[in-house]
Order: C-alpha cells, then sequence, then structure tokens
C-alpha cells in the first residue's frame, strides 16, 4: 500500500529536474574508449544492486535496510576456475529531513580471483544516493560510489615464450617483459539514475542506467609507453525490471539487463516467479529462467523465509566455450536479509511493490 505524500508536485519536479540536470551534465563529460576487458559482474544482477548502480542504495520499497552477499564461481572445468564475490549493505536514512525524500548510505566489498597467475582484485567502496517521490506514483534516484580497487598478481606463476628451450618452460630464464609492480592501488568513482512507476498495489516497474569508472583511472603493471593508453573504459549499464500480482500466490518478475564497455557488451533478460506458500508471504518459493545472449541458459532458483532470501543459478553454457567446459559455465549464490529499524515515521514509510503481505 503506497503512503499519502502532501509535497506539492511543482517542488517534486523542481528537485527531479536538479537530479536530472547533474546526472546529464555527468553524462556528456564522459567518452567511450576502447576497454582492456570486462569488468566483473553477477548473472544474478538484481540481487547484486549497488555494482548494478548506485542509485540503488537505500532504494528499499518495503524495508529499512538490507546485507546481503554473493558468490560466483565460473569455468571450474578450466584449469584454473574464476572466482567472484562480494558483501554489500545499505540503510535508509534521514526520512524525517526531506518532504517525501529520503537519502541512502550503503558500502559494497567485491573481491575477485581469476587466472593461472592469480589475479586479485579487491574494490572497496562508500555509496550515497538521493530518493526523492514524484506525487503518488513515481519516484526518482540518483546516487554515486567512490572506493579504492587493488588489484595484485603472481609473476612468479606465469611462463612466457622466450623461456620455452624445446623441452620445457625454464623458469631461470628472464622473461623479457617489461613488469614494473605486482600490486596496484587507484581510486575509482561510478554514478548511477533511478527512476520507479506504481500507479497500482499490483504494479511495479523500475529502470535505470549507471556508469562505471567516471574518472577513467590507469590499470597496468608494466612501465607506462607513449603509444598506449592503460586507462580503463567506462562502463555504461542498463537495465529495466517490473513486478506484478498476478494472484495472491504468485509475483512475477521480468528483467532485462545490458552492459557496454568499449567493444564488450552483455545482453540479459529472463523471469523468475515468487509462489506464496504460506498465504502471508511469510515463505516463499522462486524459481526462474533468464538467458545471456550467445553465451548461456541461466536456470535459477530460491526461497524466501520471512527476511532472509537465498537464490542459486546456474549458467549453461552454449556459445563455443561450451566444447571445451562441457557446457559447464558458472554456479553462483544470493543470500540477502532484509530489515526493519525498531521504531520508525509511519508518514515516511515507503511501501511501493507488490506483495503477499495482508
Amino acid at each position: 500500500m503506497i503512503g499519502k505524500y502532501k509535497i506539492p508536485f511543482r517542488r517534486a519536479i523542481q528537485r527531479a529536474s536538479f537530479l536530472l540536470s547533474g546526472c546529464m551534465m555527468l553524462f556528456c563529460l564522459i567518452r567511450v574508449d576502447e576497454a582492456k576487458a570486462q569488468d566483473l559482474h553477477f548473472s544474478q544482477f538484481f540481487n547484486s544492486p549497488l555494482s548494478t548502480n548506485p542509485a540503488n542504495t537505500g532504494f528499499l520499497p518495503s524495508s529499512d535496510y538490507r546485507l546481503g552477499a554473493n558468490y560466483r564461481s565460473q569455468w571450474a572445468n578450466v584449469p584454473v576456475p574464476y572466482r567472484t564475490m562480494s558483501i554489500y549493505g545499505d540503510a535508509q536514512a534521514f526520512r524525517n529531513r526531506f518532504d517525501n525524500g529520503w537519502v541512502g548510505l550503503g558500502g559494497l566489498i567485491l573481491h575477485d580471483v581469476a587466472g593461472s597467475g592469480n589475479l586479485t582484485s579487491t574494490k572497496i567502496y562508500g555509496s550515497a544516493a538521493y530518493h526523492q517521490m514524484l506525487g503518488n506514483t513515481g519516484l526518482l534516484s540518483a546516487g554515486f560510489n567512490l572506493g579504492l580497487t587493488n588489484k595484485r598478481i603472481n609473476i612468479a606463476n606465469f611462463t612466457f615464450d622466450n623461456q620455452w628451450n624445446g623441452h620445457f618452460f625454464d623458469a631461470y630464464t628472464p622473461s623479457g617483459e617489461n613488469f614494473n609492480a605486482n600490486n596496484i592501488t587507484y581510486f575509482d568513482l561510478q554514478a548511477g539514475l533511478n527512476y520507479a512507476w506504481f500507479p497500482k498495489d499490483n504494479i511495479y516497474l523500475h529502470g535505470g542506467f549507471s556508469i562505471q569508472h567516471i574518472n577513467r583511472p590507469q590499470e597496468s603493471f608494466f612501465n607506462s609507453s607513449p603509444n598506449y593508453d592503460n586507462r580503463i573504459a567506462q562502463r555504461y549499464i542498463f537495465f529495466l525490471d517490473g513486478m506484478f500480482k498476478v494472484s495472491d500466490q504468485v509475483i512475477i518478475t521480468p528483467a532485462a539487463y545490458f552492459s557496454t564497455q568499449a567493444k564488450a557488451t552483455e545482453w540479459m533478460a529472463g523471469i523468475h516467479a515468487n509462489y506464496n506458500l504460506t498465504g502471508d508471504g511469510d515463505q516463499q518459493l522462486i524459481a526462474g529462467l533468464y538467458m545471456r545472449v550467445g553465451n548461456a541458459i541461466i536456470p535459477m532458483i530460491g526461497y524466501q523465509w520471512r527476511n532472509f532470501r537465498f537464490m542459486f543459478s546456474y549458467d549453461a553454457t552454449t556459445s563455443a566455450l561450451r566444447n571445451y567446459t562441457n557446457v559447464n559455465g558458472a554456479l553462483e549464490f544470493a543470500l540477502q536479509y532484509s530489515g526493519n529499524y525498531a521504531t520508525f515515521n509511519g508518514d515516511k514509510r515507503q511501501s511501493m511493490c507488490p506483495s503477499f503481505a495482508k
């Protein structure tokens, strides 16, 4: 049920225009260049809200705060699998300071280990967003996160062509590679914008876009070269999802996701459904199917018990790589807890998406 808001619509539009203008100015300052690699990602993008879009910070339709964790193990049949982990938390704040608006504050830690050289990435971000109601049926959000990224690599695990002696790789032969460091750290900045529309209690639509690596930090383990651009290209993420309550037992959630980073792109789309097992929504069965275009079919299943939600998905490879991985792609787990403050101002309570609660 949506609360009754008394903010003058004109003032809401003024705040919305300010948020939109700021994000558009930021967008216009950004240009796309060549990328060196695709960033970390999860198939369950909707269960990694702060890495998908910082405007999701404090965007909590039916709770006051949440804590979550994600784990992904990719290409287990490859000699050295890729593993990605994250933990995050966010909360609503200052709900009594703004007319039908509030601030979201949160944090995110990403950790990834890849390849025989144990390329290890650790990213720590602080995140903030502002959310403004537009009348009784709309919500505009803008946010950013900033933090530090550390990457390190075990150079001793590598072998190079000039170390091959015709029979084996001789580790005592100099590699001839011009490594400058095996540990680098840099500052990183992301920003995003979201809009949600909920004209009825059983209909909810939500979409947005975000831009990562706005400051284009330099990333290289080698000495800089005047003919080589080692800055990270911006990454653009667009998403659209919705929730539709079709009965007292079923809520369906279609979703689509697109990411592009220079010449690398990723398309995902699919649907999952929540089935009410107990009548009051305390226990729900979740099942769905997604597709990463040209790459994988992704079935998923989950269970919600009161404030806890657990989901498991499996990437079944459909690209040419399936010939080397026996169709095995990635296993992924997501755990989330949503909670409420002990006390709150009922007039500021947000509840915008379909629910099984009576």
